[in-house]
Order: structure tokens, then sequence, then C-alpha cells
């Protein structure tokens, strides 16, 4: 095992009709449960500042966000290096509560996608109608062969993440789809 910390794909970076970078290293745990229970609200809000969101949404407080992925699953996003100790907290406030949790940082990989024509992109290889994605709203998919969340993250911006395994798969992907002259101009 390394001691150095590295994410999936260092630096890996596409710039095509949009451009598609590697985000780099970050926190995520997993909670799973009836999200409902005042008991996990009240350890995610302890712990992180943020509420349980609505049905596909993602709160955010900083740098910190809390997005919905199931009915019984939220996956919380903060600095890589908080998540152990967030992690450790959520368990502990947890305990006797018929929840889980999981600090699952090493077993992602985060993307972003930057540019007016993100959807056009994403519309090649997930099958999701963009038309109405807003600014804040996650939707868990599949892109092409392998699961992934897609979450507007800001204006003209989207995150996916994946599962590490398969990093070099989803930026191959995501970059061909982004290849310059390949624009089919569906949401344009």
């Amino acid at each position: 095992m390394s001691d150095t910390l590295t994410s999936a794909l260092p630096g890996a970076h596409f710039a095509g009709f949009v451009t598609v970078s590697e985000a780099g290293l970050r926190g995520m745990i997993t909670v799973r449960g009836d999200l409902s229970s005042t008991a996990i609200a009240a350890a995610v809000s302890d712990a992180m500042g943020l509420d349980i969101p609505a049905q596909r949404r993602v709160s955010l407080a900083g740098d910190k966000a809390a997005a919905w992925m199931s009915p019984d699953e939220v996956l919380l996003i903060l600095p890589y290096d908080q998540a152990a100790a967030v992690a450790d907290t959520l368990a502990q406030a947890l305990a006797g509560e018929f929840a889980t949790v999981a600090n699952v940082s090493d077993a992602r990989a985060v993307f972003t996608l930057q540019g007016a024509a993100v959807f056009d992109a994403l519309a090649k290889i997930c099958p999701v109608d963009f038309s109405d994605f807003a600014e804040g709203q996650i939707r868990r998919t599949r892109a092409a062969q392998v699961a992934a969340a897609v979450w507007m993250s800001g204006p003209e911006q989207v995150t996916v993440v994946c599962f590490r395994s398969v990093a070099q798969y989803m930026f191959d992907l995501l970059s061909a789809a982004a290849a310059p002259g390949s624009e089919p101009a569906l949401y344009s």
C-alpha cells in the first residue's frame, strides 16, 4: 500500500466541445437507512451542517454536499482529508440505529464536464432526458456500460461520479463524447 494519496487519473484533461477533467480526490461517505429518520437527519446535520436533500437533489454548504442517491441512501461529499473522521462521527451517532455508514472515498472517481453543450455530450452515452435538468439536481444512470451519478454542479457544469475501477474507461468515454466536430446539438 502506498503512503501517497492520488486520485484515479491525476491531471487527466480533455478539451473538446466541452472540457472533461478528472476532479481529484474527494471524500465520499454513503449513509443508508430511512432518510426520513430524525436520527439520520440529525447525524448528517451535526456532522456536515447539511439537511437530507429532497429526491434527486443536492444540498450544499461550502465545500460539502449531500446528494440524494435513492430512497434509502445519501452520498456525502466533502474534502478528502475529513472523510475518515466524519464517517467515524456518523457511525458513532448512528450506533444502534438501522443504518450503515461507509467511507467510499477510495472507491470512486469524479469528473467535471464544463461548457455550454455538456448535455449534448452526455446525451450520447446516458439514457436521460436532460431538457429540464437544473442546477442542484442529481441522477443515477448508466454512462454506456457503467453506473454513474450525474450532478449539475454549476452553470454549464456537470459532475460525474463512477467507480474508480472504471475511471479510465469513463474518461475515455466522456472524451469521445466531447470530441470536436461530433456535437449533436440536441440541447444547444
